[in-house]
């Protein structure tokens, strides 16, 4: 079929990196049911079952090169996927057709391969995050010396540093770190538990031997390289685990909005932007625009991450006893497309950390405008040290800010408030007095120590375990 004709996913044509398609590919997964039915084979085998290893060696040869001319067609007439596949498996594997999936239902193959997938998923998120985070390191570690107006309600309140600024934005990011390796951590497999989760035919192939049961769940975690299964299931392992999951996401989905929205603001202050290519348009009918385009999509694929949670919400709060199907549709979009979607979120947050722009001579005109209003307290006591009364210099310092912010707002002239109170004998000070006192370094208290402490202490280490993931390129597709 033409693609163009076709409806296309934007998340796999514009926003995901091809590493992260791949594992919700179709290829990726019915490899994964192949590798799951030889484990489980070989784990059958090893306990006792009557499989040979010419049966294990014939399935392994065909794990990765499937038949899926005969499994589709077999899906058309069957419409069951997991048989359709293991039928299409036992044609390639003759001599091992009649022991492909012995004891198993399809959970087996489609639930514990879930887990998998999201495993791996997770881990190719967290090697972005490190990445992102080495990234806004660098950059707070070369401007925490830089002074910049801050603002709480978007309202100028007292200095900080650029490189201050930088580390709220990677402290939250060491947050969803933190809280990603804990739950990709606690990861089980399903592993075999039959059709309610009682291991009812596995205990029957078994002759009734437990302990065997048992084991046959520890061989197959062990050979998927995980540590263990879920100790008790339904027929599925409990659809918590994909809240859990997509909670991951959904918090760094948080964090990378935050930041964004940092510097769509700073932006509009001119102070910091992001990237912008040479022959890059911003605007179709304003020529001079440089909208900050990276920054709005990732807002926009964070607003979608961030409302995804509610799909695993519903999903697991709904399900029926021991299973129901009304999960499947669901968990076929939520889980990819919230990792998708994520895997764009953080290509852009990387692309935009590299290529911040800094202009620290619009950032100084701004905190200069309004540094005379933050300094009236030092302004008070300089004035009641050459021989003022501090209750009459508080209440003339109230009244000439109020005069300057009305000059500001009301005439638009520039801030002169070191002017105002030079000219009043009460305080006793020159302009130059009143100036030399106004380096803004004096007003951002221990921010630049905060960001050496913080980075070497917290950061530092954190990116030293993991400097084999470091190097991610910050490619977009659009």
């Amino acid at each position: 079929m033409d693609d163009r004709t076709n409806y296309m996913s934007p998340l796999s044509q514009r926003y995901a990196g091809r590493d992260m398609q791949y594992l919700f590919s179709q290829e990726h997964k019915f490899r994964t049911w192949r590798r799951l039915w030889v484990a489980l084979a070989e784990a059958e085998q090893e306990l006792g079952l009557d499989i040979t290893d010419e049966q294990i060696a014939e399935l392994r040869s065909h794990v990765d090169d499937i038949n899926y001319s005969e499994a589709e067609a077999r899906e058309r007439e069957v419409r069951h996927d997991v048989m359709s596949h293991v039928y299409a498996y036992g044609i390639q594997c003759h001599k091992a057709a009649p022991i492909i999936h012995l004891g198993a239902t399809s959970c087996y193959v489609g639930d514990n391969t879930d887990i998998i997938i999201m495993r791996e998923a997770l881990e190719l998120t967290r090697a972005s995050l490190i990445n992102i985070i080495a990234r806004l390191s660098d950059f707070a570690e070369k401007y925490k010396d830089l002074p910049t107006l801050s603002y709480t309600h978007f309202q100028p309140a007292q200095p900080t540093t650029v490189g201050k600024r930088a580390t709220l934005w990677i402290q939250d990011l060491m947050m969803d770190l933190s809280d990603l390796e804990y739950v990709m951590g606690s990861l089980r497999l399903l592993g075999s538990k039959g059709t309610t989760g009682t291991q009812a035919s596995f205990l029957e192939l078994f002759s009734g031997n437990d302990e065997k049961c048992r084991q046959l769940d520890r061989l197959i975690a062990e050979k998927m390289g995980f540590s263990g299964c879920y100790p008790v299931s339904g027929q599925t392992y409990s659809r918590k685990t994909d809240t859990r999951v997509l909670s991951i996401l959904s918090g760094i989905a948080q964090s990378a909005h935050k930041f964004s929205n940092d510097i769509r603001l700073l932006q509009h202050l001119k102070e910091i932007e992001e990237p912008f290519e040479k022959h890059q348009i911003g605007s179709s009918a304003m020529a001079y625009k440089r909208n900050p385009m990276r920054c709005e999509r990732m807002a926009g694929l964070c607003n979608f991450v961030i409302s995804n949670i509610t799909n695993p919400l519903i999903t697991g709060s709904t399900q029926w006893l021991e299973r129901t199907l009304d999960d499947s549709s669901n968990r076929r979009l939520s889980i990819a497309e919230g990792f998708l979607a994520t895997d764009g979120i953080l290509r852009l947050y990387l692309n935009v950390s590299e290529g911040l722009v800094v202009y620290p001579k619009v950032i100084d005109k701004h905190l200069r405008a309004e540094l005379p209003f933050m300094a009236t307290e030092n302004i008070m006591m300089d004035a009641v040290k050459a021989g003022g009364n501090r209750q009459e210099i508080h209440e003339r310092l109230r009244q000439l800010s109020m005069e300057a912010g009305r000059r500001i707002k009301e005439e638009g002239r520039d801030n002169e408030l070191a002017e105002l109170i030079a000219s009043d004998p009460a305080f006793g000070l020159s302009e130059a007095d009143i100036n030399s006192g106004l380096d803004p370094s004096r007003y951002v208290g221990r921010a630049p120590k905060q960001v050496s402490e913080y980075i070497s202490e917290e950061v530092a280490p954190v990116l030293k375990k993991n400097q084999s993931l470091l190097g991610e390129k910050a490619d977009i597709n659009i």
